[in-house]
């Protein structure tokens, strides 16, 4: 039925294409059904009379999107494409500390990050590939013992935390999200009143995904932290930075 309904949607896409003379190419197209089922039942989706081919994993805004929802792909990349920029930086090799630091800051830890709030891993092999990277920049620039250098593993928490307010606060990209955010059933003496509920998980990817996993670090923040919201974003970034340094 649902197969039915998808394909009527394609049709209904062609001919407004043809109706505004706008050209689709199905051939450039990709199908991916996002399922943990060992045997997948093949999706014969066509647009304008052309089969679109099937795949199992597809890369949207340069997220690698496996169709069980696993994130070693779009990790390796990531680590792939980090020791490649950071093998550039032997060229500063005799440079200033300061100067290495921000070349990594630049080059290396934007591709660490990127949408790392999405794809943050919670296997040990996956963590120690990104982790290496950073102890090879760290040792590289010379802030191996720094107090001030964020590891990223502080830094994803970081950035987790931030959407998961912006979904709370109920910004407009991540309305989806805070719609589907509820208040726990009833709140003990040590819980804060911006507590939100856990959702049940029976599998590894509900239990590990974006929201679920940060909702009990959400829970276990100081009341005056989220005692300022209503807030600017960077506001909120700011103090919950600091309680991350304190609690690492």
């Amino acid at each position: 039925m649902q197969t039915w309904k998808n394909c009527k949607g394609l049709d209904r896409m062609g001919e407004w294409a043809v109706e505004n003379a706008m050209k689709i190419y199905p051939s450039k197209s990709m199908a991916i059904s996002f399922t943990r089922a060992r045997v997948k039942v093949l999706q014969n989706y066509s647009l304008m009379g052309t089969l679109i081919p099937e795949a199992s994993s597809c890369k949207y805004l340069g997220i690698i999107l496996p169709s069980d929802l696993s994130w070693a792909d779009q990790v390796n990349y990531a680590v792939n494409k980090a020791w490649k920029a950071h093998f550039t930086m032997r060229i500063l090799k005799k440079g200033h500390s300061n100067t290495r630091s921000l070349v990594y800051m630049s080059l290396v830890r934007p591709i660490l990050e990127y949408a790392a709030a999405c794809w943050d891993p919670y296997r040990e092999g996956q963590i120690s590939a990104l982790d290496r990277v950073e102890k090879k920049a760290a040792k590289f620039a010379h802030h191996t013992n720094s107090p001030n250098w964020e590891t990223l593993a502080s830094r994803r928490k970081l950035s987790r935390t931030c959407a998961l307010f912006k979904a709370y606060s109920g910004e407009r990209a991540w309305k989806p999200i805070g719609d589907r955010l509820q208040r726990p059933h009833y709140l003990s003496w040590v819980d804060h009143e911006r507590n939100i509920r856990s959702r049940r998980r029976r599998t590894d990817i509900r239990k590990y995904s974006f929201v679920n996993r940060i909702i009990q670090h959400w829970n276990q923040l100081p009341a005056e932290v989220l005692g300022i919201i209503p807030c600017k974003p960077i506001t909120f970034k700011k103090r919950v930075r600091k309680v991350i340094i304190e609690l690492n």
